[in-house]
Formats: C-alpha cells, structure tokens, sequence
C-alpha cells in the first residue's frame, strides 16, 4: 500500500485523477470504435431501417459526425466544469472530516479505498435514481441521454451540473472518508462507465453481468423503450438495481434517446433545453402545487396525473 501511495504522490497534481490518466484511451477507444463503424456496411433488411414515423434509425454500434462531436464537446466542457464543483465539495468534505466526523477513516489502508469505491458506487446509484425521477435533477443529466447513438463518444457526453451527486455523497465524509478518496471512488466510477457504453459488446460470462454493470445493462439504460425507462441505475455494480427492484434485462436492441427527441447538436442547448421547458410551465401554472409538480415531480408530470 505504502508503494502504491507513493507512486501516486509522485504524479504532477492534474493527473492524480484517474480520469485525466484515462483521457487518452479514452480517444483511442472512441477512434477505434468509430473506425469499426465506417468500415462495417449496413445489412439490416429495409424494413429495420427506420422507425415506425419514418425516422432513421442509427446503425448498431454506428456514429454520425455531428452527433459525436457534440457529444466529445460536452466532455471537454465537463473537464471545466466538474472541476469547479470538486472544487466546492472538496471545501464542504473537508469541513465534514476534519470537524463533524466521529472517526477519520485511514487513508494508506487498501479497505478504505475499497470502502470509498464501494460508497461512491452505492450513492451513485440514488442519485442515478432520484435524477430520473425528479425533473429539476433530470435538467442536468438528460443531456447524457439526449443521444439517439449508442457508442463510446455518447459515455463523453457528460452533464455540466454534479451538484446533485455532491450532495448524495455528504454520508461518506460525514462517516470518516477521507475526501480525496469520495473523488477517487467517483474517478473510478467514471472510468468504468466509459467502457459499457457500447453496442460492440454482447452479454459477457453469467457470473458477471449478474454483478456488474455491463454493456447490455447499461444499453437498456439509455433505451427510451417503454419495458426499458428508469431501469439499470447502477453504476459499476448491477446489484443494486437487484436488490431495489430496478432490474430489466435486455430483451432487445433498445430505441436511444429521449422519449421527447430534441433535433439540435448545439451543446448549450442540449445541456439546458429541460431548463427552459421548467420555466415555462412554472409560468404557465396558475397554482403553487403545479408550480412544485413541474419542479420537483418526474420528467413528464402534468397535473391531471396523481404523483405516486
């Protein structure tokens, strides 16, 4: 362990996050996959081409240019700005260690950094969770979803808000994690989910995707299919949705995308289209109970639906 604390403190600051460490392979992933994909010819028959309006559908494992640049766009962007909020959680974490925390977990023992994985991980999963079903969360991740393209320049399309992750994850401080190591376990996370964004891998050995999050779970994720919606939340581990009653496995290739397609490629309006579409119906709405459903129900509340 003492090895492995050094090396670490040996690297210049930037890349002591396992994600900057990732970047490049990252990019030769996503060149690789996409070089796979100009190679490969479309033998679909017509008739599952397209969709039932008429729309085309996207070629298993398939990239369009612009989608793929503005999916690697909202990644770079997120660099920024996922920075800026480590920055502010590392603040309020190190508060919650240093003064509120009965005990200090230690930071050069390896079950701390496998604590700190397996906490991220538990955490990620409700705020996977509360993301899809409360709108005002679901502002800042539908732009990972808004793809209608299933490859790994779609895992780069990342949200540009993590407030609400940051918040989740105040247990893990408030219970003696060393701050640092909430990032590590969040990094880890991050870098995982990368490679199940793919439609290049079919289901893997049983034992696996009976604990892991794999690429067939996590495509059932981004399905807008109705068998598929608000299903699959974990982020390494698929145990969770097990046990919580989240489970759906792939019965078929999903349909990507919103349920509500937004037809742009611009950045800015993908991250905060749903924003705009709060607004307008908290300005429409005469009272305050339907002020609070279109904030703080799911995405698609109306108030003519009783919230369950």
């Amino acid at each position: 362990m003492d090895a492995l604390a050094n090396l670490w403190h040996a690297l210049p600051e930037p890349l002591r996050d396992p994600v900057a460490l990732a970047v490049p392979f990252f990019i030769v992933f996503v060149a690789m996959e996409g070089l796979a994909a100009a190679l490969l010819e479309d033998e679909r028959p017509e008739d599952q081409r397209r969709t039932p309006e008429g729309r085309a559908l996207p070629l298993p494992g398939g990239y369009d240019r612009r989608d793929a640049i503005a999916s690697l766009s909202m990644g770079a962007v997120s660099v920024v700005t996922m920075t800026l909020w480590k920055t502010l959680g590392l603040l309020v974490y190190s508060v919650l260690f240093v003064w509120v925390a009965p005990w200090q977990l230690p930071v050069d023992a390896w079950w701390t950094w496998l604590l700190a994985i397996l906490g991220v991980d538990f955490f990620f999963y409700w705020a996977h969770r509360v993301a899809h079903r409360v709108r005002l969360v679901w502002a800042t991740h539908q732009a990972h979803h808004s793809s209608e393209y299933f490859n790994f320049a779609t895992a780069l399309r990342q949200k540009w808000n993590n407030s609400a992750e940051l918040v989740f994850w105040l247990p893990l401080p408030l219970l003696g994690m060393p701050p640092a190591l909430v990032f590590f376990g969040f990094s880890v996370s991050l870098v995982y989910q990368f490679f199940v964004h793919t439609e290049r891998v079919d289901r893997l050995w049983r034992p696996i995707e009976l604990v892991f999050n794999t690429p067939s779970h996590h495509r059932v994720h981004h399905g807008r299919d109705l068998e598929y919606l608000d299903r699959n939340y974990g982020g390494i581990l698929i145990v969770w949705d097990r046990l919580f009653g989240s489970f759906q496995p792939e019965l078929h290739r999903p349909t990507y995308g919103l349920t509500s397609p937004v037809t742009t490629n611009h950045i800015v309006k993908l991250q905060t289209h749903e924003y705009a579409s709060i607004i307008r119906d908290v300005r429409r709405s005469p009272t305050l109970r339907n002020k609070l459903g279109y904030v703080f129900g799911p995405p698609g509340w109306r108030p003519a639906q009783r919230v369950s």
